[in-house]
């Protein structure tokens, strides 16, 4: 584990997203556009304020994800899967306090059907129902946020429309178990950046969890929620790559401490395909040019590996000898 600290004196930023007058083209729009981009520049992730997951949605997550992870090992075994984040994943010595469950494309009715059909023959339409409310929920809150975020640097209106298009929803759920000594912290997740463009988690009453690793690398801020109602949200090297490295990947870990275990819901934004991915030709400029090799520097130690087996590249792209641009991909290990 690092030798950093945890520094409770630190704290992300929250964002309120539960005004009925946020609408695109007012005045609160532009403010909340202002805080968003701040908040990925300085942190690469903030709170959200959010009431369009009720209580009740929230609480039929996680009952749903107590649901699933009960089922017998050989059960869940049957959705395992080659892609990374889809299907299940556990028992892992590496991380022997974590399983989860990725759900491809979880705001299509057929596909999530095709999916609980493998784990319930007999059907479990409490459970499909329920992944696809909270998908078509948070999705509305992610697109809000990435549109704000690429506004905010000037990308026009068919691009983001574009880029709002190129993406997928990945439902997942995660569990966290307890740990025998409850005076001792243990490693639930290795620290690592998420592959996608943006991440929108929520967790349930075990508040102790997700650290994120500060702006100057000195320290790890604690994101335990405020309220009920809010979200953890997790920008990934995807957007850090496609705004040239204006905005950060937020390197994070998971934290137990406690015997109660930990569940967790997300929504992770995901490319359509694997193409490379890089910055827009409007995100190069020659400010950019002078910063990017530290930039690029940061961005390979920061995230050399994540915690499922792969390493990432992020190559700079070179004009005259000065990195101009950022590029992603990802190389199994």
């Amino acid at each position: 584990m690092t030798n950093l600290e945890t520094n409770l004196a630190l704290q992300l930023p929250l964002i309120d997203f539960t005004s009925r007058d946020l609408k695109l083209g007012t005045i609160e729009w532009d403010s909340v556009r202002g805080d968003v981009r701040k908040a990925f520049e300085e942190y690469g992730c903030f709170e959200v304020l959010f009431d369009k997951v009720t209580v009740e949605l929230r609480n039929a997550v996680f009952e749903a994800s107590e649901e699933f992870f009960r089922l017998p090992l050989e059960t869940k075994q049957k959705i395992v899967s080659d892609v990374k984040y889809k299907g299940y994943v556990g028992q892992n010595p590496t991380n022997p306090l974590y399983e989860g469950v990725g759900i491809d494309v979880a705001d299509n009715s057929d596909k999530v059907n095709e999916f609980t059909q493998k784990l319930w023959p007999q059907g479990n339409m409490s459970f499909s129902e329920t992944v696809l409310s909270f998908t078509e929920h948070v999705s509305e809150l992610d697109y809000k946020i990435r549109r704000m975020v690429m506004e905010s640097f000037g990308l026009d209106e068919t691009y983001i429309e574009k880029h709002l298009k190129s993406t997928k929803c990945l439902m997942r759920m995660m569990k966290y178990n307890g740990v025998d000594k409850t005076e001792e912290k243990e490693l639930g997740m290795e620290a690592h950046a998420d592959r996608n463009v943006l991440a929108i988690i929520c967790q349930n009453h075990v508040r102790d969890g997700i650290e994120v690793k500060s702006k100057d690398d000195r320290h790890w801020i604690k994101a335990n929620p405020s309220q009920d109602s809010s979200f953890l949200v997790i920008g990934g090297s995807i957007l850090h790559v496609q705004l040239n490295g204006r905005v950060r990947a937020a390197v994070h870990r998971v934290i137990r401490m406690g015997t109660k275990t930990r569940y967790s819901a997300g929504l992770f934004s995901m490319p359509n395909t694997d193409e490379l991915i890089y910055a827009p030709e409007n995100m190069v400029n020659a400010d950019l040019a002078s910063l990017s090799p530290s930039i690029l520097k940061h961005t390979i130690s920061s995230l050399p590996r994540d915690p499922e087996g792969e390493i990432y590249l992020v190559l700079g792209l070179t004009v005259a000898s000065k990195i101009t641009k950022l590029c992603f991909f990802n190389v199994s290990m």
